[in-house]
């Protein structure tokens, strides 16, 4: 059987902004690869919300592994982008540690900034994971069935 593995998590701009000004170079070496500082300050006017669009997906990948416990260097996330824009997750060092942990097969995230707030979700399959005793109670109870 497997299961589902997911995270979510909603990050307020101004709080990234507030982090730039006061840490600079600083913030950007400690949470974010190169290659995520380098594709946030292409677009200075872009910079802020493309950082928290990524930092809440580094907490979303966190919350999906189930290892904020753990203490995973978010330099371990790293959002990619594939030559059509669209976006996922690598992993290394602690990060690879905790999907190998958690039964990760797979992340799959998702992305987007409004105004002053950015979100991601990341959602996982956990290969030979057990299914939640809530979607089994469900279907057992033809819940899933409409």
């Amino acid at each position: 059987m497997r299961g589902i593995l997911l995270g979510t998590d909603l990050v307020d701009v101004a709080e990234v902004e507030h982090a730039l000004r006061t840490f600079g170079d600083r913030y950007l070496a400690r949470i974010y690869t190169s290659t995520e500082i380098a594709y946030a300050l292409a677009s200075p006017s872009e910079t802020a919300r493309r950082l928290a669009a990524r930092f809440a997906a580094k907490e979303a990948t966190i919350k999906a592994l189930r290892a904020s416990d753990v203490g995973v260097d978010p330099r371990s996330i790293e959002v990619t982008r594939a030559p059509d824009g669209a976006c996922g997750v690598a992993l290394s060092g602690g990060a690879a540690v905790a999907a190998r942990r958690a039964g990760a097969h797979s992340l799959a995230v998702s992305m987007s900034h409004e105004g002053s707030f950015a979100i991601a979700v990341v959602v996982g399959e956990r290969a030979g994971g057990s299914v939640s005793r809530l979607s089994t109670h469900a279907r057992r109870r033809g819940a899933h069935r409409r």
